[in-house]
């Protein structure tokens, strides 16, 4: 496992904080954000990549 995937991993938790956290104070901008990290974790611990790279992938993506 290199640098990333672990990396990956601590997004999946903190993303998962950050949407506990939100559904604890009613926050929906937490619960998104929680969301979000949480699913960049999950992208970044399996295929290895940072988290610049995957977000300059799912924007070019998403531009098409």
């Amino acid at each position: 496992m290199n640098r990333d995937q672990t990396q990956g991993q601590f997004e999946q938790l903190k993303g998962k904080a950050k949407r506990i956290w939100g559904e604890l104070t009613d926050d929906d901008v937490k619960k998104a954000e929680g969301s979000a990290d949480k699913l960049y974790g999950i992208i970044q611990e399996r295929f290895g990549d940072s988290k610049e790279s995957i977000k300059k992938k799912l924007d070019r993506t998403s531009m098409n």
